[in-house]
C-alpha cells in the first residue's frame, strides 16, 4: 500500500491534481459527492462502481468519469491500482455533463504514468501544469458511452450476468441459460436488450476483454487467458482481442 497520507476530504483540485494508489480486496468507499470532476482509471484490476444508483465497472484501458456533485460509491473486489484525476468544476464546463465511461488514449495513460513515477500530486512547474492540461483536452477528446460493461439488477437478468463475470469463461449458450433459469431464451435475449442495451452475446465478449485486460496486466501468458476464458485455442482469443481492440494481446502488454 501507499505510505502518502490520505488525501483530505474538501481538499481543492488545485486546479487538477493526481493521486495513484494500491487497494486491497474487500475496500469500501461509501457514498459521497464531490464540487470536482473525478476522473477514475484502474492500472491494474477491476473496480466496481455504484454510481447514482447505476453499477459501472472500471477495467484497465477505460476510465469512468464522474462530473461535479455526481453521487458514487465503489467496492473493490481484487487487489486493484488506481489512478484518480480531480479537476476543478471550472475546467469541467466542456467535459462530459453525465458519468460515462471513456476509453483512454495512450497519451492519457502515459502522463498519469508519468506523473505517478515523479510522485506529482499537484502540477506545479510549467511543464507539468502543460501537461494537465494536455490531460483534461484527452478527457474532452476520449471516446465515451455510459457503461462499456453495463451491469443489472433485474431479477432474471442479474443472477445471470454475476453467475458470467464469476466464470467469464462459461460456454452455455442463452438457450441453456434460459432453460436453467426456467425462462425462454427470447424472454432473456429481449431483457438484454432492454436493460443493458446490448446482446447477450455483445454482453459476453465485452465482459471477456475486460477479464482478458486485467489477466494481460497480471502477467498472465496468453494461452492461459485463452483457456480461462473458454476459447478452444489462443488463435481464436486473439482474433476476438485484436477485432475489439484493433490490437494482439502480446502488443497491448
Amino acid at each position: 500500500m501507499s505510505s502518502r497520507p490520505p488525501r483530505i476530504e474538501g481538499d481543492p483540485p488545485n486546479p487538477v491534481s493526481f493521486r495513484t494508489e494500491n487497494y486491497r480486496a474487500g475496500t469500501v468507499f461509501p457514498k459521497k459527492s464531490q464540487p470536482w470532476g473525478e476522473l477514475n482509471y484502474a492500472i491494474t484490476g477491476i473496480c466496481e462502481f455504484d454510481i447514482e444508483g447505476m453499477r459501472y465497472l472500471s477495467p484497465p484501458h477505460y476510465a469512468i468519469w464522474l462530473p461535479p456533485q455526481t453521487m458514487h460509491g465503489a467496492v473493490i473486489q481484487h487487489d486493484l491500482r488506481y489512478a484518480t484525476v480531480y479537476v476543478e468544476r471550472a475546467l469541467c464546463a466542456n467535459l462530459p455533463d453525465k458519468p460515462s465511461t471513456l476509453s483512454i488514449s495512450p497519451l492519457l495513460k502515459a502522463i498519469l504514468a508519468d506523473f505517478a513515477a515523479r510522485d506529482v500530486t499537484i502540477p506545479e512547474t510549467a511543464e507539468d501544469l502543460r501537461l494537465a492540461q494536455v490531460l483534461v483536452d484527452q478527457i474532452r477528446l476520449a471516446p465515451r458511452c455510459e457503461s462499456y460493461l453495463p451491469l443489472s439488477d433485474d431479477p432474471l437478468l442479474g443472477p445471470l450476468l454475476s453467475a458470467l463475470q464469476a466464470d467469464p469463461g462459461d460456454r452455455h449458450s442463452l438457450a441453456e441459460w434460459a432453460r436453467r433459469m426456467g425462462t425462454t431464451e427470447r424472454t432473456l435475449s429481449r431483457r438484454c436488450q432492454d436493460d443493458l442495451g446490448l446482446s447477450f452475446n455483445e454482453w459476453r465478449l465485452r465482459l471477456k476483454l475486460v477479464a482478458a485486460l486485467s489477466m494481460i496486466e497480471a502477467g498472465e501468458p496468453v494461452h492461459r487467458i485463452a483457456t480461462q476464458l473458454g476459447y478452444s485455442n489462443a488463435s481464436a482469443f486473439i482474433a476476438m482481442f485484436r477485432r475489439l481492440t484493433g490490437t494482439s494481446p502480446t502488443q497491448m502488454r
